[in-house]
């Protein structure tokens, strides 16, 4: 159990049977009444984000989610396939589990697996990727004038807006948290 005045970002905890992160917490004293503090909690399975309020010193479970890097093997269409890096133990995980995260990653490519117990509940993505540019229409001399942007298929799938100028067979760099082109790579 863990004191809710103890909160930090990154801390996981366990709530009504879910696992969630805590993303923002603020502790508020009013003037008048009892102190609390207001959570903003990122559903770990779904990635929904809630708000919710907690009584200053309420307790709450901590739930310990283990992180261990794999390597993503391929799609065999029912199931992703990885390999602990550890053990070379293979792993099948069902698609419903990553959603659009899976789309930043390429065959072959290391990541943080989350794991609850003995079930993967998410990955870890790194803060930016680099991609292949699949197809995209032609940029034309001048587009960038109106500093437009048009969508882009990258080479694992992912669709992102990207500006006129870029052209099938660039490398770019990718945020992953807010789904937007950086830069070239």
């Amino acid at each position: 159990m863990i004191s809710t005045s103890d909160f930090r970002t990154g801390l996981t905890i366990e709530l009504d049977g879910a696992v969630y992160q805590v993303v923002d917490f603020q502790h508020v004293k009013p003037g008048k009444g009892a102190a609390f503090v207001r959570a903003k909690l990122k559903h770990v399975e779904t990635g929904a984000v809630q708000e919710t309020t907690f009584r200053a010193g309420e307790k709450v479970n901590r739930a310990h989610v283990e992180r261990c890097q794999m390597q993503y093997l391929y799609d065999t269409g029912d199931f992703y396939t990885f390999m602990d890096i550890n053990t070379f133990e293979q792993v099948n995980v069902n698609h419903d589990v990553f959603g659009e995260d899976i789309k930043f990653l390429k065959e072959n490519e290391n990541v943080t697996m989350m794991m609850y117990g003995q079930r993967i509940i998410g990955i870890e993505l790194p803060y930016y990727v680099e991609l292949v540019v699949k197809e995209t229409a032609p940029g034309f001399r001048g587009d960038t004038a109106t500093g437009g942007s048009k969508p882009a298929t990258m080479e694992t799938g992912l669709i992102i807006n990207v500006p006129f100028f870029i052209n099938e067979g660039d490398r770019l760099r990718i945020d992953t948290r807010t789904r937007e082109y950086l830069d070239r790579a």
